[in-house]
């Protein structure tokens, strides 16, 4: 593991190289990369991206599936100095013309099944002047930008340029999900990434003989973090493409697996799904789950069902932070923290004037590092946004919590997830929590709808375990022993899938817009 001085991912990789060559580094789906090999794709594709003329701080947009050019092109872009801007793979129309354009990015590499979303978006593009695809799409034209594949870059030749990164300096830009609105390219450095590795790390206890296994995306922070993570450690890691509910005990399997991260919605699904021949064989394989996030509930069920000893998902932070708060694999937190303070983050709870409150009183979340260049250096071509988001010289999480008399810290609910009703305010991730504990239950989203009494009323909006067979009246009648009766959900309705970005989180937004629909258990109205 690296110490916590100031880094560069390109130092940090350079180093794992030279220490173990030939030691697994990632494995994509059977298709395994040492460190030497790893590093001999990165030096290749290097060249050719000098070749097209990128210099240091140019943008090259990556909108790349897992696999390993998710990580080649972003190495080779960082290796001569440039910035990497990895985009949502779901996204196409405005979606991914708006983030293309702010970037700036003269090159665009993807893979092929987007090629046909980038070239619709193309004539809206002014900057953009090179796209290469993988696989064998052809070359083609799209008025003056030009369109290869990316294997005729891949050069073992020509000029390489020694370039000196500084850790202060930009390695990427990762915009945040633009869930209420566009979405903003956060400037990340160097020296970020290699911090938020190094507290993950201290956070769950990752050890170097682990066999990593994870779903998450490399164009989301916590796939780039761990492949980060790994090479800190000299470690390996196996990146499936997607998540898949059917597939994740075979691989899981395949890779003799002793570690796994997945996001809370995922971890949720596994639990309560039923036993496979797979499933049991691995009973005691696996050593550690991290679910983002997590409560005692499921992890209880994991560790009983799957044999593991450790279960968190301890972690509150934010595309602009990292890890804001955490705590580490062998502390107990009360069930519900989300962490205390990490040594790099200053974190409080405030009101609406940025005024300190008592502990146990529930405000906005606002922090400030301690230490330079380990938090975002600001929003791209968004100076108002920046401005806005650090006001008084803290930065605005836009998410309500507390803190105990012991220092943990408690998440209560994204500040615009609040409801109110009847005066009281109810936190819909303390209620999800609850509902997703029902057996008939794979996942609920609580949120809220207009009222004609001027706040609030409740909507559960739920998915159904396969062929479960519930009711509004009977979750109503199960509910009303767990939730406080101001908090009963009004409204009823089971859907066979919730709105979600790529990233896996709840589009509430669209809940709440779709509000009452012909579905709708009305609890008042029956």
């Amino acid at each position: 593991m690296t110490d916590e001085t100031a880094c560069t991912i390109n130092a940090t990789f350079e180093a794992a190289v030279a220490e173990a060559p030939e030691h697994l580094y990632l494995e994509f789906s059977g298709d395994a990369y040492s460190y030497a090999r790893m590093d001999g794709e990165v030096e290749r594709f290097a060249r050719g991206l000098h070749a097209l003329g990128v210099a240091p701080g140019d943008r090259v947009v990556g909108l790349l599936d897992n696999g390993p050019d998710a990580v080649i092109c972003w190495y080779a872009t960082n290796r001569i100095g440039a910035v990497y801007v990895p985009i949502n793979t779901a996204y196409k129309g405005e979606y991914l013309r708006h983030q293309v354009s702010d970037s700036g990015a003269r090159i665009m590499i993807c893979d092929s099944e987007f090629l046909g979303d980038v070239l619709a978006v193309v004539p809206d593009l002014p900057e953009l002047e090179q796209i290469l695809h993988t696989g064998q799409a052809g070359d083609a034209a799209a008025g003056k930008v030009s369109v290869s594949p990316i294997d005729q870059h891949r050069l073992d030749a020509g000029e390489l340029p020694e370039v000196d990164v500084a850790p202060s300096d930009l390695a990427m830009l990762i915009y945040t999900s633009g869930t209420t609105g566009l979405s903003k390219g956060c400037m990340v450095s160097h020296n970020y990434m290699c911090d938020v590795a190094r507290r993950y790390c201290a956070t769950i206890g990752r050890l170097p003989e682990d066999r990593v296994w994870l779903p998450m995306p490399l164009f989301h922070i916590t796939g780039i973090s761990m492949a980060i993570l790994t090479m800190q450690l000299r470690s390996s890691a196996a990146f499936a493409r997607k998540f898949s509910l059917s597939k994740l005990w075979p691989e899981i399997e395949r890779t003799e697996a002793t570690f796994v991260v997945l996001l809370g919605t995922m971890a949720l699904m596994v639990a309560n799904a039923p036993d496979t021949e797979e499933s049991r064989r691995c009973k005691g394989q696996l050593r550690t789950l991290i679910g983002i996030p997590m409560n005692d509930h499921i992890a209880g069920i994991w560790k009983e069902r799957f044999g593991l000893t450790w279960c968190s998902g301890t972690i509150y932070g934010s595309t602009e932070a990292g890890q804001a708060l955490n705590a580490r694999y062998d502390e107990r937190l009360p069930d519900g923290s989300c962490g205390k303070i990490n040594d790099t983050f200053d974190v409080r709870i405030v009101d609406a004037d940025d005024q300190e409150l008592p502990t146990g009183e529930i405000g906005e979340i606002v922090l400030r590092p301690k230490k330079p260049d380990v938090m975002f250096a600001g929003y791209w071509n968004n100076p108002e946004a920046t401005i806005q988001s650090w006001r008084n010289l803290w930065h605005h999480m836009g998410d309500n919590g507390r803190v105990d008399e012991a220092g943990n810290f408690f998440f209560v609910d994204r500040s615009k997830d609040v409801i109110r009703r009847r005066g009281e305010n109810i936190s819909s991730f303390e209620m999800e929590t609850i509902f997703n504990q029902h057996p008939d239950i794979a996942e609920a989203a609580i949120h809220a709808v207009a009222s004609e009494f001027m706040e609030d009323d409740v909507k559960a909006t739920l998915v159904l375990q396969p062929d479960a067979q519930l009711t509004g009246p009977e979750l109503l009648e199960w509910a009303t022993s767990r939730v406080p009766r101001f908090a009963l959900p009004r409204y009823v309705e089971f859907r066979e899938e919730l709105p979600k970005n790529a990233s896996g989180r709840v589009l509430k937004f669209r809940l709440r817009e779709d509000a009452v629909t012909a579905a709708t258990w009305d609890r008042d109205q029956a």
